[in-house]
């Protein structure tokens, strides 16, 4: 399974019958998945569905999920109501009969209030409901666009963390050939402070000085802090060659990998350790930097 990123964009289109919608959809970094849908009135029924997809394929990251709908209303009908006009004709014609008045005109009958109906539409159930379904296989195939771009990133992702792992296994290699780590360099620098004491003043004791001087030399030696991040590393590459939503376990490698070279700097009793645990805290803080991206 490949890693995916937390970023990424997809938009899709559809229509179904007189309707014509879009899906667009952005995802950036969270600890955990939180789906945000916007949607436009009477379309809610879908959220459950929606969601349900959304967490079935999705494991961290904000989710912003905007659906846009429009829909062809179709013209209105007008009809004559026929039993209205025939009433209206009929007195029409009694009191013409009567009085001599001449007949009504069309256009006064027309404007007599009930004669002109005007006729919505009549709604189609089956078909609103068939573009809830496209809606939502259209939501499937916005969904689908969203976990390729997240995977290409997250691709781009795992090379750049490769890259850091090789500069963090080149930087161990660095510390392990350091001269200032062979034991004789090490009772070099001991001797030299244990003599500038003994100079100073005539009150240590020879045996006692020699005792925390091998203390001191054990609490120096960087042995067991390299075998660990070595370790992380190989941890690390296992992940990465897993796949799938690990961005969790990186980030606590990450943590790991910061305490043991910040120990390595507090530790080192030379300036160049020192300064390869310093190249190696950068390199480390750019690995967790990018590993925040991942799913």
């Amino acid at each position: 399974m490949a890693l995916s990123s937390m970023t990424g964009f997809a938009r899709c289109h559809g229509g179904s019958g007189d309707y014509a919608f879009e899906w667009e959809l952005k995802s950036v970094n969270a600890k955990g998945l939180d789906v945000r849908l916007r949607l436009p009135p009477g379309w809610d029924d879908i959220e459950p569905v929606v969601r349900k997809r959304a967490s079935d394929v999705l494991a961290r990251g904000t989710i912003y999920a905007n659906l846009g709908v429009k829909r062809v209303v179709q013209a209105s009908a007008i009809r004559v109501n026929e039993d209205i006009l025939a009433a209206i004709l009929r007195v029409a014609a009694d009191l013409s009969a009567r009085t001599g008045a001449a007949p009504p005109t069309v256009d006064g009958l027309l404007g007599i209030k009930g004669v002109i109906e005007i006729v919505e539409p009549e709604a189609d159930e089956a078909a609103d409901q068939a573009a809830r379904g496209a809606v939502v296989a259209s939501f499937d195939d916005a969904l689908k666009g969203l976990v390729d771009m997240r995977r290409r990133e997250g691709a781009s992702l795992g090379d750049i963390l490769k890259q850091r792992l090789d500069e963090i296994e080149r930087l161990v290699a660095r510390a392990e050939a350091a001269p200032g780590r062979r034991p004789e360099a090490v009772r070099a620098r001991l001797a030299e402070r244990i003599a500038a004491l003994m100079e100073t003043s005539d009150r240590f004791d020879p045996d006692r000085l020699s005792q925390e001087a091998v203390l001191i030399a054990a609490k120096a030696d960087i042995r067991e802090e390299l075998d660990r991040i070595g370790s992380h590393v190989a941890q690390v590459r296992e992940l990465i060659g897993k796949g799938g939503a690990v961005g969790r376990r990186l980030d606590f490698l990450a943590q790991e990998f910061n305490r043991e070279v910040n120990t390595t700097c507090s530790k080192a009793d030379d300036l160049e350790l020192t300064n390869i645990g310093l190249e190696m805290k950068n390199v480390v803080e750019q690995f967790r930097e990018q590993v925040q991206n991942l799913e």
